[in-house]
C-alpha cells in the first residue's frame, strides 16, 4: 500500500523508505526526454510506477538537467493538463515538480499533493505563501546558480556544512511565511551544482542533514556522477549505482528516494530496513 502523506512526513523517524518515482513530462530531461511526452504514455508509466510500489509520483514539465533553458508556467501547464488527474487516480501521492506559483497552485487543484521546488522558494514569493494556504508538504532542494549553468565549476569550502546551513534557513524562511515545519521536507540536492566529489561528500554526510529534524530526500537516480565513478556512459545503465547510492543514504538517515526504477529501489530499500531491524547499529 501507498504511504499516506502522514506516512511521508513522519518517515524519518519510522525509518520506512518512502519512493517517489520521475515522471518528467517534457521532450528534453536527461534519463528519459521524450519517452513520456506524449499524456497516454505518461499516465501509463505513472500506472506502472504505482504498481511497482511507488509511494510518490513526482511529476514535472519543466527539465532541469544541466544547461536546461526555462519553461514558462503556461505551457509547463499546457504539457500537465491531460496528465496530471490521470495520475493523481492511481493511488500514489502526487508530487508537483515545479518552482512556479502559478503551476503548483494549478496542479493542487488537479489532485497533485505535494509540492517539490528545486529553488527551495527562491524563483517564485507567492511559492510560501501558497504552499502554508494549502497545508500541503514542501519539498526545499539545494542549487548552486540554476540549471542553465549551476555545473560551470561548482565550488564550496564545506558542502555537507554549507548546504545543511542553507536548507536550515530555507526552512526557517518557508515557517516564518507559515508553511508548518512538519511539512518541510529537505533535499541536498545531488547534480544540482555539485561535481562528483560533492556528490559524494554530502551522501557520506547525510547523517548531517538528518539533524535538522526534517525528512530528507535524496534524488541520485541515474546521475552523472555514478557514470563518473563507473564508466556506464548512459543513464540507463547507472541501476546499480543508483541502488549503491539509496541504500548509502537510507542508512544515513534519509528517508525518501526521488528514482526512475522504482520497482529495483522498492525492493532494495525493503531489504535493507528488514536488516535493519534486526541489526539497530546499522
Amino acid at each position: 500500500m501507498a504511504a499516506s502523506l502522514d506516512d511521508i512526513l513522519q518517515s524519518h523517524r519510522t525509518r520506512r523508505p518512502v519512493v517517489m518515482g520521475i515522471l518528467n513530462v517534457t521532450p528534453d530531461s536527461f534519463a528519459d526526454g521524450g519517452r513520456f511526452f506524449d499524456p497516454a504514455a505518461a499516465i501509463e508509466r505513472a500506472r506502472q510506477m504505482a504498481a511497482e510500489g511507488a509511494d510518490i509520483i513526482d511529476v514535472g514539465a519543466e527539465s532541469t538537467r544541466p544547461g536546461s533553458d526555462r519553461v514558462s508556467p503556461a505551457e509547463q501547464i499546457r504539457r500537465l493538463e491531460e496528465v496530471l488527474a490521470g495520475v493523481a487516480a492511481l493511488g500514489a501521492a502526487v508530487s508537483i515538480d515545479t518552482t512556479s506559483a502559478w503551476v503548483a497552485e494549478w496542479a493542487l487543484a488537479a489532485g497533485a499533493a505535494i509540492i517539490n521546488d528545486i529553488s527551495a522558494g527562491r524563483d517564485d514569493p507567492a511559492m510560501f505563501p501558497l504552499a502554508a494556504r494549502a497545508g500541503v508538504p514542501l519539498v526545499l532542494m539545494h542549487m548552486m546558480g540554476e540549471p542553465k549553468s549551476m555545473q560551470d565549476a561548482p565550488r564550496y569550502d564545506d558542502v555537507v556544512a554549507q548546504v545543511r546551513q542553507f536548507l536550515a534557513g530555507r526552512v526557517e524562511a518557508a515557517v516564518a511565511a507559515g508553511v508548518r515545519r512538519e511539512r518541510c521536507i529537505v533535499d541536498p540536492g545531488i547534480g544540482f551544482g555539485k561535481t562528483a566529489e560533492h556528490n559524494l561528500a554530502l551522501l557520506a554526510g547525510v547523517a548531517s542533514l538528518c539533524e535538522l529534524g526534517q525528512p530528507v530526500l535524496i534524488g541520485a537516480s541515474r546521475k552523472r556522477f555514478i557514470g563518473a565513478i563507473t564508466g556506464a556512459s548512459e543513464p540507463d545503465e547507472r541501476l546499480a549505482g543508483s541502488l549503491a547510492a539509496a541504500c548509502a543514504a537510507y542508512l544515513g538517515g534519509a528517508s525518501i528516494f526521488r528514482v526512475h526504477d522504482v520497482a529495483a529501489t522498492r525492493q532494495a530499500l525493503d531489504v535493507l530496513r528488514r536488516i535493519a531491524r534486526v541489526s539497530p547499529g546499522m
